[in-house]
């Protein structure tokens, strides 16, 4: 059983079930590295369609797959219980067993490789590692001996892998190597990702603490990360603030601080409000990821496009 909070209205289909599993509210965390990465490609020269749609379809699988381990492995190690204050987990529920939410899982993973085997053709072997290693990783979050998520370094896993490696490898397969620019946009994408970790870290210390998960929150208390909470959203302010005023990338790529009202809002919740009330400031924070990115993205591409048109023969600028 489950929270009568947290409990759907009627009980889902079978596929409803296994959307329900899939958590497609987190999926910007996937898709959004493979747009900045693919902006980046553009704006370098180099983008490709089919290598970003392979990207995206990996990246998407590979979310759903951590989803999916999530799932399972917090039930079994007892962080899934029925005082549960975030929403309903498909097999805590009893809406999936066990060993079907694994072989699900493993179905996810099994196509995120064939995905990878394309893109190993196209950008080399090492993308075949990363891949492999992603999966590995996004098992050993929550499963394993020392789940990652349970040891405070669920933190440093959501920055390193829906940062760095996903929109540095988004750029890799189209350009076969990480420029800078690259570097300094898989920033802000990051420490978004890991924001919205943070909320929902904060929300559940309480129970975390109580089933011995250890996570940063339960660490440090709720004060420290809400202080994380905002360093990361300054950091995801201040690269594109750093790239429009070290470089001659134009002045677009500052699109993402109309998010800031966004932000700011969400910083005051978050001080203020605990418990279920942070369900809405962790759904916040994924929307801010998604907008911020999406303006981003589109910020390095204008930039790209404009300083191109004034570079052709024949501009008057």
């Amino acid at each position: 059983m489950t929270s009568s909070a947290a409990l759907p209205k009627s009980p889902p289909s079978l596929i409803g079930s296994w959307l329900l599993a899939a958590r497609p509210k987190t999926l910007s965390a996937a898709s959004v590295p493979v747009l900045v990465g693919s902006a980046c490609a553009e704006a370098l020269g180099g983008f490709q369609l089919l290598p970003t749609l392979a990207c995206l379809g990996g990246a998407l699988l590979l979310q759903i797959g951590a989803n999916f381990a999530n799932d399972v492995y917090d039930y079994e190690k007892g962080a899934d219980t029925d005082a549960r204050l975030g929403p309903t987990r498909a097999v805590q529920a009893g809406l999936i067993t066990p060993g079907a939410m694994k072989r699900g899982m493993l179905l996810v993973f099994g196509l995120a490789l064939v995905l990878g085997a394309y893109l190993t053709r196209v950008a080399g072997p090492s993308i075949l590692a990363i891949g492999i290693v992603s999966i590995v990783s996004a098992i050993a979050y929550t499963g394993g001996p020392y789940p990652l998520g349970y040891n405070g370094l669920g933190d440093l896993f959501v920055f390193v892998f829906f940062g760095l490696v996903a929109v540095c490898g988004t750029v890799f397969v189209q350009l076969h190597q990480v420029p800078a620019l690259a570097v300094w946009c898989s920033v802000p994408v990051g420490a978004l990702a890991t924001a919205i970790l943070v909320v929902n870290n904060l929300r559940d210390h309480a129970q975390d603490a109580r089933v011995g998960k250890r996570t940063l929150a339960v660490r440090w208390g709720p004060r420290a990360v809400i202080y994380e909470y905002g360093m990361l959203l300054a950091v995801s302010y201040a690269v594109p603030l750093f790239l429009a005023t070290s470089s001659a990338r134009g002045r677009f790529v500052l699109l993402p601080l109309l998010t800031l009202p966004l932000a700011r809002r969400l910083m005051r919740a978050v001080m203020n409000e605990t418990g279920r009330d942070l369900n809405a400031r962790l759904a916040g924070t994924a929307k801010l990821l998604l907008v911020f990115g999406m303006l981003f993205a589109l910020g390095i591409a204008l930039d790209h496009w404009l300083l191109a048109a004034a570079a052709a023969p024949g501009s008057t600028s």
